[in-house]
Parts: C-alpha cells; structure tokens; sequence
C-alpha cells in the first residue's frame, strides 16, 4: 500500500502547474492548491502582507505536497479510515474538500449503517469505514470510486458550466471522470459508448 507521501505527490503530479480557469470554483490554483486555500491558512509566501496570486506563484511541489498532507489528510482524520480508502478519499479531498468524506457517509448509510451525513470523520464513520473494509475491502474501495464519479457526473448535471471537467471537448471522458476511475477496479470503469450515453442529455 502507498504511503501518504506517495499519494500526496502523485495528486500534485495530476494536478498540474498554474491553472486560472473562470469557470473552477476553486479559482487560480497551482499544483493543486487554490488561491482560496492560501487565503483560509493565510500562508503569505512572499511576505508582502496580502494573500495573492503572487503567494501562489512561490507554490512549489514539495510545499505543495506538504499543505495536503497536513490540511488533507492529517486534520480531517483520513487516516483513521481504512488503508483500501486513504487514497482516494485524500485525492478526493483535495479536489472537493469535505464532500469527500459526505461521499463516503452517504455510501455507508445505502449500506444500511447509522452514520451522520457531516463532512467529519469522527469515531463512528471511522469505525463504520474500518468495518466495511474488512467485510469486503474490493467492494467499499470500488463502491467509494463509483459514488465519487456520480458526484461529479450529477455536479456536471446540474452545472452546465462544469461539464468540460466531466468530458472532454471531443465527447470522451474528461479529467474528473478519469480522476475518479483511477481508483476503481478497470471491470466497473465506463466503456466509451457507456459514458457517451450517461452524458448524452448535455448536447
């Protein structure tokens, strides 16, 4: 199993160097890390008494790799879950904050478990995860990347603005979708035509 500092680097490798794309909700980001990431931990790289683009052209991949070990995974308890969960949970994390652990909670109460729809991974979702995993560690893995990929495809739904995230500009699966599919099993992954369909009510 990979450490968090193998995941950590392999999210900011997926993420990329400065992006500014209007349509983000999470505005200019560099290697992953927002302009509003900066401003809610008030990190003022360059020291001249504002939090800006300018602090976020001093991001650097290690120091990249270091805030989402510390803000991702670290402070929102990712590792409490189970092994089989860490990572994409974490990649998840990064790209859509505590949604990722409500993905989670939601899948667990389909599985007929009491756990609060929060945001927070507290001892009983920790607990419920834990369990889950043991039972059937290739069902919850698969299950969660399944549920995250609904997310973004029910995200691009509602947000037409957001479908270039989902598909890509010549109809085929764009980088959320593969983002999400890299954490599931390639025998639950959308054929082409499966996906063309799912996103068909889009043109």
């Amino acid at each position: 199993m990979k450490d968090v500092t193998e995941i950590a680097r392999e999210i900011v490798a997926r993420e990329g160097g400065f992006v500014d794309d209007p349509d983000d909700p999470g505005g200019a980001t560099k290697h992953g890390v927002t302009i509003h990431t900066l401003r809610r931990l008030r990190l003022d790289l360059d020291g001249d008494g504002d939090v800006d683009t300018d602090d976020l052209g001093r991001m650097t991949p290690g120091r990249a790799e270091t805030l989402f070990i510390e803000h991702y995974f670290r402070r929102p308890g990712i590792e409490l879950l189970p092994g089989v969960l860490q990572a994409s949970v974490f990649d998840m994390y990064v790209n859509a904050g505590s949604n990722a652990v409500k993905i989670l909670q939601r899948l667990l109460r389909r599985m007929d478990q009491e756990v609060a729809v929060d945001g927070v991974i507290g001892p009983v979702t920790a607990r419920t995860a834990r369990s889950a995993a043991r039972a059937a560690p290739g069902h919850i893995a698969d299950a969660y990347g399944i549920a995250r990929r609904n997310y973004y495809l029910r995200l691009a739904d509602a947000r037409p603005a957001l479908r270039k995230f989902a598909r890509t500009r010549a109809g085929g699966k764009g980088g959320w979708i593969r983002r999400a599919e890299e954490f599931i099993a390639p025998r639950w992954h959308l054929g082409e035509d499966e996906f063309r369909d799912r996103v068909a009510q889009w043109d």
